[in-house]
């Protein structure tokens, strides 16, 4: 696995890195929450979910959004997501709609890397043009999917993981909700066996109560990002970032 080095963070290279999302809904929230993630020392990375906001398909809104927490955190790798309501968001948009947010805001040159859903489309072509713009704006791409439902077998994780690499992602994403204490060892052995077999960092995390160890321990088998809350989650199980910086110091 290579490494991926951005605003000399090293993801995929050490101790896991902390991700913390921002889950605001106004550029008011906005503004009341960022001293917060400005004051706190214990994140890598910020992740801005724009699905939040209502206004998501307004482009200049979402353009001044995203300078408003670039200049406020100029330092901080940005990443920017847009989740689906059928993958855990807040609300649904049109293919065309997607791509153009996304685009926009990479040529913004405001965020770092956007987060694009494997299952966004089934216009493999169109997914691969999309990427390749990305790319050419020189932004990075976290492919993702979430199951709020279950976790499949082991096969199937890998198979999801590998597509997301022969797609072009920088980073590959997969988070599950278990059923049972099995379905959590399933999501760990499939992220060892992605670590080793993939050439990029792979993200995995059970999500709940019941997964809440992977958010933790994930790093030990090969999980290269964990996700953290500051002010509120954007999924179960998230611990605070805080409490989250403490377990993986112990465990390093």
């Amino acid at each position: 696995m290579k490494p991926l080095n951005i605003k000399n963070l090293i993801i995929g290279n050490g101790t896991p890195k902390i991700c913390v999302p921002i889950v605001a809904s106004s550029m008011e929230e906005l503004k009341c929450q960022l001293p917060q993630y400005k004051t706190c020392t214990d994140i890598d990375l910020i992740e801005w979910r724009g699905d939040f906001f209502p206004e998501a398909t307004n482009l200049q809104f979402m353009i001044d959004m995203a300078e408003e927490i670039r200049h406020t955190l100029p330092d901080i790798p940005l990443l920017f997501t847009f989740r689906s309501k059928k993958e855990g968001g807040e609300q649904e948009i049109a293919f065309s709609d997607y791509k153009e947010l996304n685009l926009t805001l990479a040529e913004s040159n405001f965020v770092d890397m956007v987060d694009l859903e494997l299952f966004s489309t089934s216009d493999t072509e169109e997914l691969t043009s999309l990427v390749n713009q990305l790319h050419i704006t020189g932004t990075k791409i976290i492919f993702s999917n979430h199951d709020f439902s279950k976790t499949p077998e082991e096969s199937i994780i890998l198979s999801r993981l590998t597509a997301m690499e022969e797609l072009g992602a920088d980073i590959a994403k997969i988070a599950l909700m278990p059923q049972t204490p099995e379905d959590v060892v399933t999501l760990l052995s499939a992220t060892v066996k992605a670590e080793n077999s993939l050439h990029i960092p792979v993200v995995t995390m059970s999500m709940g109560k019941l997964g809440m160890i992977s958010r933790i321990s994930g790093g030990t088998f090969g999980s290269a990002i964990t996700f953290g809350s500051l002010t509120k989650s954007s999924a179960p199980g998230q611990i605070p970032v805080v409490k989250l910086k403490d377990f993986l110091t112990t465990l390093s």
